[in-house]
């Protein structure tokens, strides 16, 4: 039988979990995002579970205060935002952009239709 898309969606995010961590290496999947969201200086808020205290986390570390990036962190930033496009890039390997556009299209509407 073939697996629908709930198996494929848990399975892929699954995947990019372990995936992420394995090559972040010394971070979270959630720590990269809190610290990638500082550094671009963004209001919006995180829709993720594990937020406060990946901010607790990488504020114990010195790369967060006040939820800004200290000196510290804007280095450690410079150096992981490599190792994630090198992750990404492997993670899109055979995939176009217009799939990828198409995907995360689909997707967003799915979401839509969930959410009214």
């Amino acid at each position: 039988m073939e697996k629908l898309i709930g198996h494929w969606l848990k399975h892929v995010d699954n995947l990019l979990e372990s995936a992420m961590e394995q090559a972040l290496e010394t971070l979270t999947r959630r720590e990269w995002q809190v610290l990638n969201a500082a550094a671009h200086d963004s209001t919006d808020p995180m829709p993720f579970t594990g937020v406060e205290e990946a901010k607790e986390r990488l504020t114990a570390r010195g790369w967060l205060a006040g939820g800004k990036l200290t000196d510290e962190g804007s280095a450690a930033h410079a150096r992981i935002y490599e190792q994630v496009g090198d992750f990404r890039r492997r993670v899109m390997e055979g995939v176009s952009p217009q799939e990828y556009q198409a995907m995360v299209d689909v997707l967003r509407r799915m979401s839509a239709n969930l959410t009214t």
